[in-house]
């Protein structure tokens, strides 16, 4: 009999809980690291993540701990969901009970501030593994509607192909279809850009603009993601993929999309600090877009919708201004 892969995911977000319940259902033993006993103790006994889709059952063997050597022994994979800007601090103290056999998987979609650097390469830098132990899962993936079930479809991405299919295996189920790639660079910046892009298509929404101007957003956006993703190595398909187009327009168009939710909350007139509040989970595009055009200077890319954001969120121009900015550019020929 094969024996059923193991996974630990850290931690009990919204995400982390949407993947974790997605790995039990295709079969893999799950144990969830929950920073608060609470929560571990709520999916041990009632099968439910109370603070996140308490209205949906987890797999019954799926289990929480608050323990993270417990969760990690003889994990196959280590599925890291936290904010990006916390992942170094966190990692490091995790990273001795990581087993010397576990490929860490990223489902982080933003740049380090003050670094630069992409999830895979701080996982590598911190875990102090080699980059083919380190995988990224990367789609257009709401949290709420793969808790209920519906079909989507992602990118696992590693180096290492045995190990990309592996995972692909652990997770693949009748409603979350993924599909591999060795082009870990394009899928995590097709991923962290794709927020930024969110924050301006919000915008435009809270300011009442209409679907052409959503559109042009988007189709502009993904000219300028895949700009810097090529000029960083990444392969330009990548960007038309799932983690590229897919992840851009979903998180562009949809309600649940808590960047674009912030970016709507800005274009109808609050400031970044009201829109914070209001939107009160982590939104990793506002952390990401100072280090987002700093990889873009750094690499001669002209990223004109993140400059933009970038300027706005830090209070360097006004609402006005930004839109006026994006809409007065010189024309020119389309590539």
């Amino acid at each position: 009999m094969t024996q059923r892969p193991s996974a630990a995911v850290f931690s009990a977000g919204s995400w982390g809980t949407a993947l974790a319940k997605t790995l039990g259902d295709a079969g893999t033993d799950v144990t969830v690291h929950a920073r608060r006993g609470e929560i571990a103790d709520a999916i041990n006994r009632e099968h439910r993540n109370p603070h996140y889709f308490p209205d949906i059952e987890l797999p019954a063997a799926l289990t929480a701990t608050t323990d993270p050597a417990a969760a990690l022994t003889g994990a196959d994979f280590l599925v890291l969901s936290i904010p990006a800007q916390t992942l170094r601090t966190a990692l490091a103290s995790w990273a001795p009970h990581i087993g010397p056999d576990t490929v860490i998987v990223s489902l982080m979609k933003g740049i380090e501030q003050g670094s630069h650097l992409r999830a895979s390469q701080i996982i590598t830098e911190v875990a102090s593994v080699s980059a083919d132990r380190v995988a990224v899962l990367s789609g257009p993936n709401l949290a709420r509607e793969i808790m209920d079930g519906q079909p989507a479809a992602a990118t696992v991405a590693c180096p290492d192909q045995d190990a990309a299919h592996r995972f692909q295996r652990a997770c693949h189920t009748p409603y979350f279809r993924p599909y591999t790639s060795s082009d870990v660079t394009g899928c995590e910046l097709g991923g962290a850009v794709k927020n930024v892009i969110a924050l301006a298509a919000g915008i435009a929404d809270g300011m009442g603009m209409g679907h052409n101007a959503q559109a042009m957003l988007i189709t502009r956006g993904l000219a300028e993601t895949t700009r810097l993703a090529v000029a960083m190595g990444a392969d330009a398909a990548t960007l038309a993929g799932l983690s590229g187009l897919g992840d851009l327009v979903t998180t562009c168009s949809s309600p649940l999309s808590r960047n674009r939710t912030f970016g709507s909350h800005l274009g109808q007139g609050m400031s970044v600090q009201e829109a914070t509040a209001a939107t009160r989970q982590t939104t990793e595009g506002v952390k990401s877009a100072e280090a987002i055009l700093a990889l873009a200077r750094d690499h001669d890319v002209e990223m004109p919708i993140t400059d933009t954001m970038s300027a706005l969120l830090h209070e360097k121009v006004t609402l006005e201004e930004a839109a006026a900015a994006l809409m007065q550019r010189p024309p020119r020929p389309e590539r």
